[in-house]
């Protein structure tokens, strides 16, 4: 889903790396690494062992816990805000820290419990390579945060607070003095949409480049937290687990390489992209789950069939163990995933973000599994089944609702939200940008649907669908028509528990709720509007935009 107009230029130089574009500035030192840069080594200076990659960066990290207690760039210090460390999670405590040098790699270790954590430097180069190794639920670890002093870097964009000094909501949802919010939230994207997070001075660039996701979850259209910035500094975060809106299991394992970046202004190489970036220098150094590319396979497939070439498809992989994604090509629905940890998976294929097909398939290590076409059966897209009439279209989205291009970035009481009232008459033309994107049973609950029939589709009954792609304490829709007659209360779909409409994400697990509406309910006079009325009922929730809700995907009545 798009953000607002200006929106795009303003993430793509500050914010985040849209996943098309190529970074425009190539870092200091070569990738490649092949000879050591004047000054790469270590010391230990009792506390610290100590880090200079020979080129403009030098970083520390305690011996005692495995933070990261220094970052410094040209001669700046970077790292930390609030007397606080860069660190898994809140910090791991005691832990025991290791570090070796191999040729053109240094390498920090860091083993706390079942947890292994690693930071490795190239000669010549201005990164830190980090991976993640979580075993188990024993130890806590859902993120990599680097804390960045206060005043290195401004910005006043919707994961920014430091000018939002009232509270809406919990305490990580403000309000700025003119009605617009702001959270670390507001990410605004996708997992599919970004390669890298960060700020730029114009003169000096910091970066998270992401990596490849293999071991998190909630697949290619999950948000979670990529950076805040506030009074007391910023973060930039690498999200291992986010349970914020979860759809899935934890996955355990390795999860890198993730890079922090320093450029001059410009943003990261393409070469440190997930999708780009190879470690062979690390297939030596005992990484904790690696897996070398020698070790996995690719999944490829000649096009996809049946598509709504109005639509872009994204082709999905996951197991237990582990996710992968890729875009299908728009031509002709072709697509290929590489570096697949050998398995079963489920592969889905999604029309925009609805699955419309599934099927499974084996990656052996060495080998790529190829697929014939994949053809989407009518019964897949439920866009393919006739409509009387139809509000939105079936693409696992609220897009093209009312104020759905602002809910990835801003809560619903944000002033440039038209009102989440207002009812709806089919035929006007406006019938989706009308109908609000989220229905709440303490904000906008029996919403009104005009419309009309011909008489032999009176004398009939129909099937009303309602999609929705989350929902927020149980929150479903009851209908009921004319007065007539009203639906019975449908069962809640399995959902996320946690909030998800307010904190910019309509992420969750779409489902179709349908109703079968007899020929009774109907008007008999042509002439007369039919009234469709829409509450959200539910026994959970609190109130206001915290009561009960649920976001909308499409609403048809089907021949």
């Amino acid at each position: 889903m798009p953000g607002s107009p200006d929106s795009a230029v303003t993430r793509r130089a500050f914010v985040v790396g849209a996943a098309a574009a190529a970074g425009s500035a190539a870092l200091a030192g070569p990738l490649a690494g092949a000879a050591s840069a004047a000054g790469f080594g270590w010391s230990d200076d009792g506390s610290h062992y100590v880090v200079d990659t020979g080129a403009d960066l030098v970083f520390k990290v305690g011996k005692t816990n495995g933070d990261l207690t220094s970052l410094v760039y040209k001669g700046t210090e970077y790292q930390g805000y609030g007397g606080k460390n860069s660190h898994i999670e809140s910090g791991l405590g005691s832990s025991t820290v290791g570090i070796r040098q191999s040729g053109a790699t240094i390498l920090v270790s860091v083993a706390h419990g079942t947890l292994r954590h690693y930071y490795a430097a190239r000669s010549g180069e201005n990164n830190v390579y980090l991976w993640t190794h979580k075993a188990d639920s024993s130890v806590s670890a859902t993120r990599y945060i680097l804390r960045v002093k206060a005043g290195m870097f401004l910005n006043d964009q919707p994961d920014s607070y430091t000018y939002a000094p009232t509270t809406v909501e919990a305490a990580d949802v403000f309000r700025k003095a003119d009605g617009q919010t702001r959270s670390k939230h507001y990410a605004r994207l996708r997992a599919i949409d970004y390669d890298y997070t960060g700020w730029s001075t114009g003169g000096v660039g910091l970066w998270i480049v992401r990596s490849n996701h293999e071991k998190a979850s909630g697949g290619p259209f999950y948000r979670s937290l990529l950076r805040h910035q506030s009074a007391d500094g910023g973060g930039l975060y690498e999200i291992l687990y986010y349970g914020e809106n979860q759809t899935e299991a934890e996955r355990y394992g390795l999860q890198g390489p993730y890079v922090i970046a320093f450029t001059d202004g410009g943003a990261p190489s393409s070469a440190l992209y997930h999708g780009m970036l190879t470690t062979p220098w690390a297939d030596s150094l005992g990484l904790s789950g690696y897996v070398p590319d020698s070790g996995r396979g690719r999944v490829a497939g000649v096009g996809i069939a049946g598509r709504d070439t109005a639509y872009p498809y994204t082709v999905g992989l996951a197991n237990a163990a582990a996710q992968y994604w890729s875009a299908a090509r728009a031509s002709d629905g072709w697509f290929s995933i590489p570096r697949v940890l050998p398995g079963t998976y489920t592969l889905t294929v999604y029309k925009g973000e609805l699955a419309v097909h599934s099927t499974r398939v084996t990656v052996a290590a060495g080998a790529t599994t190829a697929l014939n076409t994949i053809t989407i059966p009518a019964s897949g897209d439920p866009s393919a089944a006739r409509a009387i009439w139809r509000i939105g279209d079936w693409n696992g989205t609220p897009s093209g609702f009312k104020n759905a291009d602002l809910m990835t970035y801003a809560h619903p009481s944000d002033v440039r939200a038209a009102p989440w009232t207002g009812n709806v008459v089919i035929g006007s033309g406006t019938e989706t940008s009308a109908f609000p994107c989220y229905l709440w049973k303490d904000v906008n609950s029996g919403l009104l649907v005009h419309f009309r029939l011909t008489a032999a589709q009176a004398a009939a009954a129909h099937l009303l669908r309602i999609g929705v792609t989350t929902a927020f304490a149980n929150g479903r829709p009851q209908v009921t028509v004319n007065d007539i007659w009203t639906s019975p209360i449908p069962s809640p779909p399995a959902q996320p528990t946690t909030r998800s409409l307010t904190v910019g994400s309509y992420r969750g697990n779409n489902h179709t709720f349908t109703y079968s509406v007899p020929a009774s309910a109907w008007r008999t006079d042509t002439g007369r509007y039919n009234v469709l009325r829409i509450d959200v009922v539910s026994g959970s929730g609190t109130t206001g935009y915290l009561s009960a809700g649920t976001a909308i995907d499409a609403i048809d009545l089907l021949v």
